[in-house]
């Protein structure tokens, strides 16, 4: 059958509107933004806020009441072990108190005497019962005296002897008692002061009394230790915590210094506390101390840093963005860029850092992939890369 020649115009016009209308009407790319699958280097961290702290660090407390002489240490200073910090006058006693302080006193020595008479007369007892002891023991063999009898008498020598201890106990007991009454009435009569001092050599980090004034026993008086010994605190949460180990590389950034200064995990504390987060959420979270690999003398006690712990890192891994990875069924997925069209496949991933992951299988190197994919995103739709 031979078309005619308006036949073979109206099928032409005809496939060219279908084909406007097709391209016309035919959905426009989606545009995303992409990342390229590379190989480098791969650090898997733990990022937290933490403080420095001395490692020694000595708080230094009243041994007594009274009243605080001004101090003229200033933090900073240098101290030496048995050198002087801080004096202390304990208060001194009126009429009253005096009386009974010394009554207890005189007590104490009459009674120091009567446990001196006490160990005399058992130590005169003791040697008495060791001779009988010694008689019938020699009149034993000789038959003059029965085996009970000799028994009897060292079992008398014995109890003699552990009544000539206690005796000896209780006299030093008593003497100490005396001693120590009479050393408080003394001083506080004298009003000697109590001279506070440096356990080791250190530094002075904290004057908590400077002025003079009366203080109770136990209050802190000054905080010493050695600056040179700081070791980071970084408090994470407690789930996080247990992916530490001891020896994990530590990084201290934004303590405001040029450089970043490097660290070692020391210690990972085993008791957990509660913290309330920004958003007034209660959080479980684990200390980590860390001790840094070189002294930095700009840092102090109770400074604030940033601090970055490596878990896991690796020099050179086949790497892709975490922001394409998107979670299936039970596998990994992500989008790949194909002669414009984004194709979904599923990867296998190992370690996962903060922006990259390691590839372990599914693409190759080169390929790019889709970023933060959207909710219209199919398999198969043609799509625009951004710029």
């Amino acid at each position: 059958m031979v078309l005619s020649k308006t036949q073979r115009i109206a099928g032409i016009s005809l496939a060219a509107v279908s084909l406007i209308l097709f391209f016309a009407l035919r959905p426009a790319p989606l545009p995303v933004d992409t990342g390229v699958v590379r190989r480098g280097p791969l650090q898997v961290t733990l990022d937290g806020e933490g403080v420095t702290r001395v490692n020694d660090r000595f708080v230094i407390a009243a041994p007594v009441t009274g009243k605080l002489v001004r101090m003229t240490l200033e933090e900073g200073d240098s101290v030496r072990t048995g050198s002087a910090l801080a004096s202390l006058l304990p208060p001194e006693l009126d009429t009253r108190a005096y009386r009974e302080a010394s009554a207890k006193a005189d007590a104490a020595r009459a009674a120091l005497g009567e446990a001196t008479a006490r160990q005399r007369r058992a130590q005169l007892n003791l040697e008495q019962a060791d001779r009988r002891a010694v008689r019938y023991h020699n009149l034993k063999k000789e038959g003059a005296v029965s085996l009970e009898a000799s028994e009897l008498a060292e079992n008398e020598a014995a109890m003699a002897r552990r009544e000539t201890d206690a005796a000896r106990s209780a006299a030093e007991s008593a003497r100490y008692n005396f001693e120590a009454l009479q050393t408080f009435t003394n001083r506080q009569v004298s009003g000697k002061p109590v001279v506070v001092t440096s356990p080791a050599d250190g530094r002075v980090l904290r004057v908590h009394e400077k002025s003079e004034r009366v203080i109770n026993a136990g209050a802190p008086i000054v905080d010493i230790g050695d600056p040179s010994a700081i070791e980071i605190v970084i408090d994470v949460l407690s789930s996080d915590a247990t992916k530490v180990r001891p020896g994990n590389r530590v990084m201290i950034m934004a303590w405001g210094g040029e450089k970043d200064l490097q660290g070692v995990v020391k210690s990972i504390e085993p008791a957990a506390f509660t913290k309330i987060s920004a958003l007034g959420i209660e959080e479980k979270r684990v200390n980590i101390v860390a001790r840094l690999k070189e002294y930095e003398p700009l840092l102090g006690d109770n400074f604030r840093v940033q601090a970055q712990i490596v878990l896991s890192e690796a020099n050179s891994v086949l790497q892709v963005p975490v922001s394409a990875l998107f979670r299936g069924k039970d596998e990994w997925h992500l989008f790949v860029i194909d002669g414009g069209k984004a194709l979904e496949k599923t990867v296998r991933i190992g370690m996962r850092g903060t922006y990259q992951a390691q590839l372990l299988s599914g693409l190759r190197e080169g390929e790019r992939v889709v970023v933060h994919p959207t909710n219209e995103l199919r398999d198969g739709m043609r799509v625009k890369v951004q710029e």
